[in-house]
């Protein structure tokens, strides 16, 4: 039986806004992922690239940690950072527009160490990764990280949803990984954009969840 362009666009709608991946959350196969929640977008005012509801949701995040280290899912943050006089990142990326050109100052003068946010400070047993562009597996150790822990499933929270975060997850997706995605636990310098990229998500790439959620099924 045909399907028509109305019946069409009502399924995709649907899942849009309504789907949900049916996959099991398994708490000793998790591992979560804390998404450059950091001082070039973390601390108000510092710089250009702040996302204040970052900053509004660092309470919430901290939460999620703790609930997370009491259930040994290992912690694994990500950072900007000056790796390698920056050779390791997409060649193209200095001529996008979020670079700002119009601030005074040289490329990468907020992100040179790599801060975590002071709140959200890595503990001993926790792994940074000093990534080199948006999604966390382009160019780093986490697949390896992660089989070695013996986890195939991570939770994202952090920053910026519908950049690090959103690729993130799309990046874990295409490694077979399970994602569950923090709906509000990732923030956007745009809040109107916030849902639209928890739509797309939703339908193709991950399970997502509030932080009240992730933490009553982990």
């Amino acid at each position: 039986m045909p399907f028509s362009e109305e019946d069409i666009l009502v399924r995709a709608r649907r899942a849009y806004r309504e789907g949900q991946a049916s996959f099991e959350i398994v708490t000793d196969r998790c591992a979560l992922l804390v998404i450059d929640m950091q001082e070039e977008f973390v601390r108000p005012g510092w710089s250009p690239s702040w996302i204040p509801e970052a900053t509004r949701q660092v309470p919430r995040i901290q939460r999620l940690i703790a609930h997370c280290r009491a259930r040994a899912i290992p912690v694994i943050y990500t950072v900007f950072s000056a790796t390698h006089h920056y050779l390791d990142r997409p060649a193209s990326g200095p001529t996008m527009p979020n670079r700002y050109p119009d601030v005074a100052g040289a490329p990468g003068q907020y992100d040179d160490e790599g801060r975590v946010w002071h709140e959200l400070a890595p503990e001993p047993g926790d792994v940074v990764i000093h990534k080199p562009s948006y999604g966390a597996f382009y160019d780093t150790p986490l697949q390896t990280i992660l089989h070695n822990l013996g986890r195939d499933t991570v939770i994202i929270c952090g920053t910026l949803t519908n950049y690090c975060c959103g690729t993130t997850a799309r990046q874990a997706y295409e490694r077979s990984f399970k994602v569950v995605f923090g709906s509000d636990v990732t923030s956007t310098d745009d809040p109107d954009l916030q849902e639209p990229e928890l739509q797309v998500l939703r339908k193709g790439f991950a399970r997502v969840l509030s932080a009240e959620q992730i933490i009553a099924q982990v």
